[in-house]
Order: C-alpha cells, then sequence, then structure tokens
C-alpha cells in the first residue's frame, strides 16, 4: 500500500510538471537518511523546483521531460541547521567590532551553505543592522545559508562577554528594571531568540544576578520570545531552569547533571545545544588530528588561521595554559552530561559556537560536533536527528525543512560514503543542493 501511495504521489507530480513546465528531476537509487530519526532505506526522491514532490519508484511511462540523477551507491541526508553561531565578528584570525559588516557576514553565510549547513543562528552577537541583514538573508536577497539572530545579547556590565572580542554593543543591565526596558526595546527588532550570558568565565568576571536574568527571561517571554543562556555551571543551570530558560547554548560542564534536572528540562521542554566542539577545539590542535591536513577542513579556515594552529608558539602556549586541563575535563563531562540528558528525554540540538574565534572554524565545526556527539554516546542517526530535524524544530521551520518528506525543501547532502557506520563520512561531500539547486561540489573540496 505504501508503494501505491507513494507511485500516486510521484504521478500527480509528474503529471503537474507536464502542464506547468516546472522542472523535475529524479535522484535514483541513494540510501536516503530523512532526518525524522526511521531507518535509513534506499529509494528514489522527486524534487520539482524547490520541494521534494515525491519519495519512491517511479512508473517510467512518467518521466517524460524529468532529468534523472543517478545517485546508486551514494547517500543523501537533509542539510544541518546551527543553533548556536556568531557572524561577521572574525576575519583571518581575530574577532573585532570592525569585521562586523554586511560582506564579512554574507562571505560566510555563503561558507555555512557550501559545507551542508543550510540555517544558521547567531547568538548574541549582533549588532542592530544585522536585524536588516537577516531580513534580506530570508527574503533571499542575501546569499548563503539562511540567517536567524539573537540581536544584541545581554551581558554583565564589565564582565561577559568580554567588550574586546566584539561584543561592544552588548546590552548590560545591572537592575532588572533596566533588563526589563531593555528587553522591550530590544524585540521591537524582531530577534529569533533573546541571549543572556550566565558565567563568569572561570572566576575572571562577575556573573549576571539571578534577579537580572529571571527579569530578562519573563520580559521576554511576556512579548512570547524565548531565551537562550551561556552557561557552564551545575548550579547557573539550576537557578536558569528555575526562572524559566527555555535553551540552553552550551553544554553544562562542571559537574555531572542529576536526575532531577534532566527531569525538570525534560518536562518543562528546555532545549539543550551541547557546543560540544568548542571545548575541544581548546586542545585539539596540539594532537595533529588527521583532519587538520585535510581539505574539508583547510578550505574552511580562515587566512593565517592553519598557519596559527601549527605553529610552534600557539601549540607551545596551549599546552602551558593551565586552562587547558580545565577544558580537557569540561570536555568529558559534556560528553557524559549529554547522553544523560538525552537518555532523559530532553531535547537536543546542534550548535558549535563557530565564528566566535577563528579556532572553531565555519563549515567545519558542524560535521566536527556529530562527531562529538557521536563520542557522547549518541547513534550517528541520532546526531544526524539532532543535526536536522531538531535544528529546523528549535527555528520554528521544521513544517518546510530539517527532513526529506515530501512537501518540504530540496535542501540536502549527497554524499560518498555511510555516515551511519562512520559519522566523520559527513564530511565525504558528493554535492550539497540548496532549494532544489546544486550549490556545491566534490571537486571544490
Amino acid at each position: 500500500m505504501r508503494s501505491a501511495l507513494l507511485g500516486l504521489i510521484v504521478l500527480s507530480a509528474c503529471a503537474h510538471n507536464h502542464k506547468t513546465n516546472t522542472p523535475v528531476t529524479i535522484f535514483r537509487g541513494a540510501v536516503i537518511i530523512d532526518g525524522t530519526g526511521a531507518d535509513a532505506v534506499v529509494d528514489d526522491l522527486v524534487i520539482r523546483g524547490d520541494r521534494i514532490v515525491g519519495r519512491g519508484e517511479v512508473d517510467k511511462a512518467m518521466l517524460d521531460g524529468a532529468t534523472i540523477v543517478d545517485v546508486s551507491g551514494k547517500f543523501m541526508m537533509p542539510m544541518m541547521v546551527d543553533v548556536h553561531t556568531h557572524l561577521g565578528l572574525l576575519a583571518g584570525t581575530t574577532t573585532a567590532a570592525a569585521h562586523y559588516t554586511r560582506d564579512n557576514v554574507e562571505r560566510q553565510l555563503v561558507r555555512f551553505r557550501d559545507y551542508g549547513v543550510q540555517a544558521v543562528l547567531a547568538l548574541g552577537s549582533d549588532r542592530v543592522e544585522g536585524f536588516a541583514w537577516r531580513d534580506a538573508s530570508r527574503e533571499g536577497s542575501l546569499a548563503g545559508a539562511r540567517f536567524y539572530s539573537a540581536g544584541l545579547g545581554f551581558g554583565v556590565p564589565g564582565g561577559m562577554p568580554p567588550i574586546e572580542m566584539g561584543f561592544d554593543q552588548v546590552l548590560r543591565p545591572s537592575t532588572p528594571d533596566e533588563a526589563r526596558a531593555d528587553v522591550r526595546k530590544l524585540v521591537g527588532y524582531r530577534p529569533d531568540v533573546l541571549k543572556i550570558w550566565v558565567d563568569d568565565f572561570w572566576g575572571k568576571y562577575a556573573k549576571m544576578r539571578p534577579e537580572v536574568f529571571t527579569a530578562i527571561i519573563d520580559e521576554a517571554h511576556r512579548h512570547h520570545v524565548r531565551v537562550a543562556a551561556h552557561v557552564y555551571h551545575l548550579d547557573d543551570a539550576r537557578a536558569l531552569v528555575a526562572a524559566g530558560i527555555d535553551i540552553f547554548a552550551h553544554s553544562i560542564r562542571d559537574a555531572k547533571v542529576d536526575a532531577e534536572l534532566v527531569a525538570a528540562m525534560a518536562a518543562r521542554g528546555v532545549v539543550y545545544v551541547p557546543t560540544l566542539s568548542i571545548d575541544e577545539f581548546a586542545f585539539a590542535y596540539t594532537s595533529s588530528p588527521a583532519w587538520l591536513n585535510e581539505l574539508f577542513f583547510t578550505n574552511a579556515c580562515e587566512p593565517g588561521v592553519l598557519e596559527m594552529v601549527k605553529s610552534p608558539e600557539y601549540l607551545e602556549r596551549v599546552r602551558n595554559n593551565p586552562v587547558t586541563a580545565t577544558e580537557r575535563d569540561a570536555y568529558s563531562t559534556a560528553l557524559h552530561n549529554l547522553k544523560a540528558l538525552y537518555d532523559g528525554g530532553v531535547t537536543v540540538a546542534m550548535g558549535t559556537d563557530a565564528g566566535a574565534n577563528a579556532i572553531r572554524v565555519q563549515g567545519f565545526s558542524e560535521h566536527h560536533e556529530l562527531v562529538n556527539m557521536v563520542a557522547a554516546g549518541l547513534s550517528p542517526l541520532e546526531a544526524i536527528t539532532v543535526a536536522t530535524r531538531n535544528g529546523a524544530k528549535l527555528l520554528g521551520i521544521d513544517n518546510d525543512t530539517g527532513t526529506l518528506e515530501v512537501g518540504k525543501q530540496a535542501s540536502f547532502i549527497v554524499l560518498r560514503a555511510n555516515p551511519l557506520v562512520q559519522i566523520e563520512d559527513t564530511r565525504r561531500i558528493d554535492a550539497v543542493y540548496y532549494r532544489g539547486r546544486i550549490d556545491r561540489t566534490s571537486a571544490r573540496y
């Protein structure tokens, strides 16, 4: 019955194509990982324009005028969604407010798209002018991945996030009343979420006080806007859940989560974005990983970054930094906590913090985050679902994209190897199709 139904769907799509002359393309014979969490199957995927209009075998009589793309022996998955990035501040090896231009933002959005990322959420580092660029991106007049934004984040006077890293327009209320006024001002720009920093950066800065972040969360909810928190400590996570936080934008990394917190997060629908890569990148380059010399990594790097992370000076500085040992421990704790929260029913979405500094490479980091999620104990299929469907759900675009289902966007990656056997093989990209059009081929990696 299912095959017959799929055949009717394709028949209808092809018949409509004959009448409208809208191009139909049939991708034949790939193993399809559709992002829903369902088992992969060998299937045909039929697209018309920028939409998926059929799955399943196609009657030969209905192929008149259709383009056939033979993808037998290959693998298809949806393009990914990164719900924790930063745009425009990074150029070369430095981050600075002066880099924040439309051209730089667009250049980075194009890189994300080229690497199989269809949408990104910039969390708190944008400037006011970025809202117009976000709107242009969503309308299609700014190239690259679709841009979602928290706009100006909420930090602490003299504290996180550091002004010297380009966060010079972050709102830094010192009282609950100031916090509420800042929220009311910011929601006029229609941010997709709000972002708060609740961390002391290993004791270097003062933390945001609970009465301030509680006021931000409450006022945001009055305006039907969700709030994402930069978090590190378990105690802060507990306080934020009690205050009504919607999204954790990082892992809890100082201690293992307990059953009570896991249950509270699951019950309240808090989304967990582990950003495992940020802790690993803090020490990863010292071990000269195999991917360091692969084109998939080197072509994604900003100018000068590859030379920097290979330099004896950089490697020595990381090895001698007392924080490096803390980062290693944090990474291990983050792996444990992701698995505990995922198994406890907490919704997980994929984020990388790529673009916040030079060592978190935009485009590559998303594929590396999949590797880290699998290292935490998720299966490759679960990790891919987190990075596709779940990210789309967080952004509220899952009715349009995030999975390879009939009626949704034809935005997908064609792979030369099976990522369900080895998750690193999401890097073996044969082609990227964005909204039905080929964007990038393996010859360019």
